[in-house]
């Protein structure tokens, strides 16, 4: 058991570790947060609104880290993948750089129309639905990330060889 527990603190200082932990939060999350929102619109719950969207502004923030740590674990992943694998690599950084922004917007929203819950109901009726356009944006792109993601380390999940444009290695810093 010690050896287990020495293993498991040992992969939580690899980036690409914690970035596989921390990478459903945001989409998970932050898709509970939708379907929360609905629900509370549908119900016309102002506080169950006010729940939906902290929940929304937590979790598409959590987007931040797995982005950072996904960043950082680039290098070390892409040494140990074959010609195909870096290929999907590139191509899954290429497109989280620009996605996440997505996510960031969504957190921005909520985070206004949480204020405006409070203290403005004008922004909270022009914020509210923004974020939920944002939000349904963010997951509807995050999935098609995670397709590009999944086919980097699992061949199960290629079809084939991934498109020639997918080499983006140039993005890389």
């Amino acid at each position: 058991m010690q050896l287990l527990w020495t293993e498991f603190l040992a992969a939580l200082r690899q980036p690409e570790y914690l970035h596989v932990v921390l990478h459903p939060l945001p989409i998970y999350g932050l898709a509970a947060g939708v379907f929360s929102l609905v629900v509370a619109l549908l119900a016309r719950s102002r506080s169950g609104q006010a729940i939906a969207l902290l929940l929304m502004l937590l979790t598409a923030s959590t987007a931040w880290p797995v982005a950072y740590f996904g960043h950082e674990a680039y290098d070390r992943v892409y040494a140990m993948s074959n010609d195909p694998e870096q290929k999907w690599l590139n191509w899954h950084e290429h497109l989280a750089e620009r996605i996440v922004w997505g996510f960031y917007a969504t957190a921005a929203l909520a985070a206004a129309a949480l204020v405006g819950h409070w203290k403005s109901p004008r922004l909270h009726r022009i914020a509210l639905p923004l974020t939920l356009v944002a939000a349904v944006a963010a997951l509807g792109l995050s999935g098609f990330l995670a397709f590009v993601g999944g086919k980097i380390r699992h061949s199960e999940f290629r079809s084939g060889p991934p498109p020639a444009w997918a080499d983006t290695a140039a993005d890389h810093d």
